[in-house]
């Protein structure tokens, strides 16, 4: 997990569940950006789950971080189940298909 400083102060004031899932995304770029989100946030522009955390990185190699996760629990939701899953020692494609298995149901993939 990211360490909680240099995160924004919408994410510091934000509950529990979901200071987690950011610091999760920050640390773990390569599983988060690997899984898909269903809440229909492709709309925005959003390519992955990690694209509801995080907007970019700037020159200095600094986060934007992006607010869309702080009101929205299936992306949420996703990224816990990421990381549990991670912490059970599944790789991101096995990770993926169990993300794609319960929340297709939602909405649109980000994905292709």
């Amino acid at each position: 997990m990211a360490p909680m400083s240099g995160m924004p102060a919408d994410v510091l004031a934000a509950p529990v569940a979901v200071r987690q899932a950011y610091q999760f995304a920050v640390a773990n770029p390569d599983v988060v950006k690997g899984i898909p989100c269903y809440c229909g946030c492709g709309a925005e522009g959003h390519t992955s789950n990690y694209s509801c955390y995080i907007a970019g990185q700037d020159p200095d190699g600094s986060l934007r971080f992006d607010q869309h996760a702080l009101g929205c629990s299936i992306c949420v939701d996703i990224t816990r189940d990421a990381m549990g899953m991670l912490g059970q020692g599944k790789t991101v494609p096995e990770i993926r298909a169990a993300i794609d298995q319960t929340y297709s149901r939602y909405g649109p993939s980000n994905m292709p």
